[in-house]
């Protein structure tokens, strides 16, 4: 099913792969028993203590390189959720199907409604609600990089699933078929148009004709791993479904900018958030305001928490009172304070790997499948 990825996994086997790095203790229990999972994920859930009955559900994808454990300690997603009242679940990638960890986002039977790992989540996830007792009109998703495109993929193939999702760093959906064009994705080439984004959301939903979930994009100005210009791809995509042509209002500080869309019925359905200055990773703020999270490799410690922006978004978050001098303008929607000054923070690169995982890049990269 998975060509290049199973040809890979195959040289992966004829040694041992470096294990992940260490993360902790998870807070994730392991999830299993939730259909036939065609894509051979791993899944992991997180249910706080005294959950209330009909809670919502949130989704989280990490991205190449990461694993759930550890995406979770780095965004700070349970630490929320025991605050807020809502389930999570974790969807893992497995070294068979990627050595890299990454989700197969630019495979076609991997985004596909049936046959990969985009049914894999939605088995998990239809599970989660069942086993639970969720509220099955609050379920949402999100995920940084492969995990961000593998969010439009969920958003795309099942939109009956999902209220709404949250794409980091990520990629439109259906624009990519092979690690080739992948990669000419990644650094921002792309001519579709409006329409032809469009409609290949449509032909993954299969003829759905109900609304479509809302969606926040977040990306940084200096991102060289997946090029800005794929937020506006994104954004033109998702506009064009919701018919949402015009910017009704834009927020701006230091730290980021944000501008919202709405619908021809006035609901909010859009967001953007920019954050200048911003590398390739999911934007924490572990030491100030919110303090969910902890910094590390693609967990960029910028002074903006995305974890509980998106889950506000959502309406996941109780609002709280602040100053009336917080709000300096009826467009900061945000009811939780957004520090104003961002921190120059640098990528924190992944160290140099070893072994049969340096034999692995070096091939890819001979054959043209890494750079």
């Amino acid at each position: 099913m998975r060509n290049i990825a199973e040809t890979i996994a195959r040289m992966a086997r004829a040694g041992a792969m470096p294990s992940s790095p260490s993360t902790g203790a998870s807070r994730l229990t392991p999830m299993t028993g939730f259909g036939t999972n065609p894509g051979a994920l791993l899944g992991h859930a997180y249910i706080p203590d005294d959950l209330p009955a009909m809670a919502p559900l949130v989704v989280v994808l990490h991205g190449c390189t990461q694993t759930a454990a550890g995406y979770d300690q780095g965004a700070g997603w349970s630490q929320l959720a025991d605050r807020e009242g809502f389930a999570l679940l974790f969807p893992e990638q497995t070294r068979a199907n990627n050595p890299n960890l990454c989700f197969n986002w630019f495979a076609s039977e991997d985004i596909a409604q049936t046959g990969g790992e985009a049914e894999s989540i939605a088995q998990m996830t239809d599970t989660m609600i069942a086993r639970h007792g969720l509220d099955r009109q609050r379920v949402y998703v999100t995920g940084l990089s492969a995990g961000g495109a593998m969010t439009m993929a969920m958003l795309a193939t099942r939109p009956d699933l999902f209220a709404g999702g949250a794409v980091i760093g990520g990629l439109a959906y259906g624009t990519a078929t092979g690690m080739s064009q992948a990669f000419d994705r990644m650094g921002g080439h792309d001519r579709s148009s409006d329409t032809d984004l469009a409609d290949a959301v449509r032909r993954g939903a299969r003829g759905h004709d109900g609304p479509w979930p809302t969606l926040s994009i977040w990306h940084g100005t200096a991102d060289t791993t997946v090029s800005i210009a794929n937020a506006e791809t994104i954004g033109r995509q998702w506009r064009s479904l919701h018919g949402a042509v015009a910017t009704v209002r834009e927020d701006r500080t230091a730290s980021r900018t944000r501008r919202i869309w709405t619908a021809a019925d006035g609901r909010d359905v859009l967001e953007e958030w920019i954050v200048p200055g911003m590398g390739h990773g999911t934007p924490i703020d572990p030491s100030r305001g919110d303090r969910l999270g902890q910094a590390g490799p693609f967990m960029l410690d910028v002074g903006v928490s995305s974890t509980a922006m998106i889950a506000k978004s959502w309406g996941l978050v109780t609002p709280v009172k602040v100053d009336a001098g917080a709000a300096s303008s009826p467009e900061r929607v945000a009811k939780i304070a957004i520090p104003d000054c961002a921190k120059p923070v640098a990528e924190t690169p992944p160290a140099a790997p070893t072994g049969i995982q340096a034999t692995i890049e070096t091939a890819l990269r001979a054959a043209g499948l890494m750079r």
